[in-house]
């Protein structure tokens, strides 16, 4: 525990001598419009060796029998008896900026009772977006990251997910998502972490850079594209210039608890009002006991046994400390204050949650 505490420390040291770094804006920010859009469909993969869904999966057998008949051949479904086909919605993401023609992942996941997709084949499926149009379609062989076999014992031996399967660019892109982003005339930042101060920090650190008073926060940062670089490939440029800017963020002051891990991270901006703490632990044992009693001789009795517990409490002298914080208080004050006390995490935790509840701790306290 001793170790913990001191790499908790030393982690914690280590922040506050790098707490004045400049950050780039496109480390902490993203530009409105260029992300990815999710994509899904359903399809089936053939060509697997029995280990399809079974004869009670009606959406297998619907699926295929409709697919046959797409290619001139008529069938009833009923009479379908797979064993080689399994169900699967295909999902996909569609990066920022994709056009017609570009190759994407996907991933293959069963819907029904197969037992395994290794060695199958993605048959052609559509790609939809949450509008309805299909934007992209795919089809190929799996890769399975794992299998499934069954022992003529009747053992069933796996290894991680069989129902589940990836192809490597196995879909290509049909339509592109209709996006201009220099329509406005300006480009908006979108903090990925919102805070009022940052946002300030962002429009005086672009206007300075740039010599131009061309960036305004609101809710978030928007820029006014200039004229002069409203050309084919100028606002690309533009844009590029903006996100190599480098900021100061200012982050909001929170302690984070792992009572599963027993890991506690502090920003820097952590404050504790002059305090006094005594803490101590109350150690209680319970130990059970079974003994047997004989009777006494010629008394006809029965021999019994019987089980006593025995109870013992313990309580660990708690010294009352001072811990007094000044005005310019650092995160390192906190720490060396917070470790004379000689506490384990466990106890570290107990003494920041009553410091919070007590209102001394000036942080916003997270327990996970």
């Amino acid at each position: 525990m001793k170790k913990v505490i001191l790499l908790i420390v030393f982690l914690l040291q280590l922040q506050v001598l790098n707490t004045a770094q400049a950050i780039r804006l496109k480390d902490i920010a993203d530009v409105e419009g260029v992300r990815g859009n999710d994509l899904i469909g359903y399809g089936l993969v053939i060509g697997l060796k029995g280990t399809g869904d079974k004869g009670g999966m009606a959406f297998t057998n619907q699926s295929m029998a409709n697919m046959l008949e797409r290619m001139g051949i008529r069938v009833n479904s009923k009479d379908l008896k797979l064993q080689n086909v399994a169900a699967v919605m295909v999902t996909a993401k569609l990066p920022a900026f994709a056009r017609p023609g570009m190759n994407i992942d996907v991933n293959i996941s069963s819907i029904g009772d197969a037992q395994t997709l290794q060695g199958g084949v993605l048959t052609l499926t559509a790609l939809k977006g949450p509008d309805g149009q299909v934007y992209a379609v795919a089809q190929g062989p799996l890769a399975v990251g794992g299998f499934s076999m069954d022992t003529p014992t009747g053992d069933t031996i796996m290894k991680n997910h069989p129902t589940v399967g990836f192809i490597s660019k196995g879909a290509t892109v049909e339509k592109a998502v209709p996006f201009d982003l220099f329509a406005s005339g300006q480009v908006r930042i979108m903090l990925k972490h919102p805070d009022f101060v940052t946002a300030i920090r962002i429009q005086d650190a672009i206007n300075a850079n740039l010599g131009k008073k061309i960036a305004k926060a609101m809710d978030n940062v928007s820029v006014v594209i200039p004229l002069e670089m409203l050309n084919v490939s100028e606002p690309v440029k533009f844009i590029s210039a903006i996100s190599q800017v480098e900021v100061i963020p200012d982050t909001e002051a929170r302690v984070v608890i792992n009572e599963k891990t027993g890991t506690i991270i502090m920003g820097e901006n952590v404050r504790i009002s002059t305090v006094a703490i005594a803490h101590g632990n109350l150690n209680i044992n319970v130990q059970k006991e079974v003994d047997v009693v004989q009777p006494a001789p010629f008394s006809d009795g029965e021999t019994v046994v019987v089980e006593n517990q025995r109870v013992s409490a313990e309580e660990e002298a708690g010294q009352l400390m001072l811990m007094k914080m000044n005005k310019s208080v650092q995160l390192a004050d906190v720490v060396k204050a917070l470790n004379a006390l000689g506490a384990t995490p466990r106890d570290l935790m107990a003494i920041l949650e009553a410091l919070k509840k007590s209102g001394a701790m000036h942080a916003e306290l997270v327990v996970m």
